[in-house]
């Protein structure tokens, strides 16, 4: 499952556990959602982190359409990660970084805010495409990944002023930062890997505040 193999790279990554099958947390069909309404969103998402809190505890569901899973199996990320499968490949990936992000906080008894949950997942991106892309390419840097990801992007027009700005302000701390990885661990079309996953799994593990203050202050 795709999501499983995301989710054990991304551990793998940053060197974290959530102790807990993602698969187990997995809604596919948009008809099991009826009568949840998040409160901070009231789209029609593909992709969706669901939290609530019980008298048990926090409770955490992950919703990504079965369409996007779908076609993510015919056409393989892990395999070959094309202009084709990017979109789903991001969606997907997107989900499982809130999910594992949520979750891991959570065991710590941590806080963390929405902007800090939309600032990892991009890096994530970034990250997990950077590392995926040259597995594919025999260890060369992918030199055009941050341009893909963070020049050539919109927002979604039904999104409220205050979810714009917090998508907005994500994605310039999350560009910034990962133009400092480009220019600290990349030369020659060649990454300093060991370097780079140092330093990704400091920010990573930084709290709300000082994660933001961080990446904007490393660009």
């Amino acid at each position: 499952m795709i999501v499983r193999r995301l989710h054990g790279l991304l551990e793998n990554l940053y060197d974290v556990e959530s102790h807990c099958d993602i698969a187990d947390y997995l809604v596919t069909d948009r008809s099991r959602l009826d009568g949840v309404h998040p409160c901070n969103d009231t789209r029609c998402n593909e992709e969706q982190l669901l939290l609530a809190q019980t008298e048990e505890g926090a409770a955490v569901s992950l919703f990504i359409d079965d369409t996007v899973l779908r076609r993510l199996e015919a056409q393989d990320p892990m395999s070959a990660l094309t202009e084709g499968n990017l979109p789903d490949y991001c969606t997907a990936l997107e989900g499982v970084s809130h999910f594992l992000y949520a979750v891991w906080r959570l065991r710590q008894d941590a806080s963390m805010s929405l902007l800090e949950l939309e600032t990892q997942a991009e890096v994530d991106k970034f990250a997990l495409t950077v590392f995926l892309m040259a597995s594919q390419d025999g260890g060369r840097y992918p030199a055009q990944v941050f341009a893909r990801l963070f020049d050539a992007v919109s927002f979604d027009r039904r999104l409220n002023s205050e979810q714009l700005d917090r998508y907005a302000a994500a994605h310039r701390s999350a560009a910034r930062y990962c133009r400092f990885l480009e220019k600290r661990f990349v030369k020659r079309g060649q990454a300093r890997v060991e370097g780079m996953l140092r330093e990704l799994r400091k920010f990573y593990r930084l709290g709300s505040c000082a994660k933001l203050e961080y990446a904007l202050a490393a660009g």
